[in-house]
């Protein structure tokens, strides 16, 4: 498994999250192969993102939580993954891989943050507009493509890309995470490729035009994961191919009320259904057994040392200092490895007003360990017990007052830290009246 060089794929949609899958007991949605990705993969069923978009990007590039990167929103400048920061394809790239970027971005429009001066030696993103009036860059040249549905095109360019990458022999990393399933959805039907999403229409009730047009990408999606996969097997590379596939870039946006898996919270929320999101590993010839849950504490920070590791890449002294996830060998090889420290994430929102990064300390954000999770938001301090009450329905913050003062330890240490790493804070200037 160590020092191997499978092909890599990742795929995140956006704005998903764990209850829109039929596996995981949607009463609505059919996901099928999403549902024998997850016979075929090791579960990663207490895997945290991050609460919105951006953060949650740079945390799977980086390594780091994203703060160290600087990213603390998701506009204002404040999406842009510092310049410092050496990328997963960056590094990957560095053992011999090619790579490749297909879907959206959002860590940095300006020349020197895009994909395409970031590590991906192709790239083809999402830069701006409506699902069938797009705007869409090939290696940084935008275009604006009226009537391509973008889902379609990102996973028919990673299949070309594929194909010619397996011909040179040369193993290849493809980052594809689609704009899908993110909205805003319009009340017509202008905004789709097609009107099959009204299919849902009628089948909850709380079922509307946004969630019925979601359930569908999510669908589609799974047919175009399917389709990949198939053709994986067909050019007999799909063996020696680690395919991970991550729910959803955060929690759910729009499709809680209709099912949430158990969680309290979606998108933007500190809560654990803000960040917690399921992750599939499938790779047979790394010998990863399929059909397997673990229940470990895991960032998103720990995908790319688990990459480094696995692909042999060199880890330079800058590459040791910014990396602060964990690798996942361990529990590639074991699922029921768990860490010998008490780990500990923090999930904080960010998002807070220009100039006001001191006073948002304790605003949306959380901290956790495997069995408890202490969150500030709207209520104050909350304390719930994940191993006895995992839909966070009940504060018990006076029950462990020993419990409430060590995570709050742990949390004014990471803030203190993290405070010199904020380095877009004045990337914003308001126009000039």
């Amino acid at each position: 498994m160590v020092n191997s060089k499978p092909n890599i794929i990742i795929i995140m949609p956006d704005d998903s999250s764990y209850g829109n899958h039929s596996c995981f007991g949607n009463p609505v949605i059919k996901t099928p192969n999403i549902d024998t990705l997850k016979e075929q993969s090791l579960l990663l069923t207490q895997y945290h993102s991050s609460a919105r978009c951006s953060p949650s990007r740079a945390k799977l590039l980086s390594g780091r939580h994203e703060f160290m990167s600087g990213v603390t929103h998701t506009i204002q400048g404040r999406e842009r993954l510092s310049l410092d920061t050496i990328t997963l394809p960056q590094a990957l790239k560095t053992a011999g891989y090619v790579t490749g970027m297909f879907g959206k971005w959002h860590n940095g429009k300006e020349g020197p943050y895009r994909p395409e001066n970031r590590g991906f030696d192709v790239s083809w993103v999402y830069e701006k507009g409506s699902r069938m009036k797009a705007t869409i860059s090939h290696n940084g040249n935008p275009k604006r493509m009226d009537g391509t549905y973008p889902t379609d095109l990102f996973f028919n360019k990673a299949t070309e890309w594929m194909d010619v990458q397996r011909q040179t022999k040369k193993p290849f990393f493809v980052y594809l995470p689609p704009k899908s399933p993110h909205g805003p959805y319009k009340a017509d039907s202008s905004d789709m490729p097609n009107e099959d999403y009204k299919k849902f229409l009628g089948s909850h009730p709380q079922m509307n035009v946004q969630v019925a047009k979601i359930y569908w990408e999510v669908e589609y999606i799974d047919k175009r994961i399917g389709e990949m996969i198939q053709q994986l097997e067909e050019w007999g590379i799909a063996d020696n191919t680690l395919f991970i596939f991550i729910g959803s870039d955060n929690g759910a946006s729009g499709t809680a009320k209709v099912y949430n898996a158990g969680m309290n919270g979606q998108k933007g929320h500190p809560y654990q259904g803000g960040t917690r999101v399921p992750a599939f590993f499938r790779w047979p010839g790394g010998g990863i057994k399929g059909g397997v849950e673990c229940t470990t504490l895991i960032s998103q920070m720990d995908i790319m040392p688990t990459l480094l590791e696995i692909t042999g890449t060199p880890m330079t002294d800058q590459l040791k200092q910014q990396v602060e996830g964990r690798s996942l060998i361990p529990i590639l090889k074991n699922p029921a490895t768990d860490w010998e420290d008490d780990r500990h994430l923090v999930h904080h929102v960010g998002a807070w007003e220009p100039g006001q990064a001191a006073q948002s300390k304790h605003k949306r954000v959380s901290i956790q360990n495997k069995r408890f999770t202490l969150v500030n938001n709207k209520k104050g301090e909350e304390l719930f017990d994940l191993k006895n009450d995992p839909g966070e329905t009940k504060n018990v913050i006076n029950e462990y007052p020993e419990v409430v003062a060590q995570l709050r330890a742990v949390y004014d240490k990471w803030w203190i830290k993290v405070q010199p790493r904020l380095v877009n804070e004045d990337a914003y200037k308001p126009p000039v009246e």
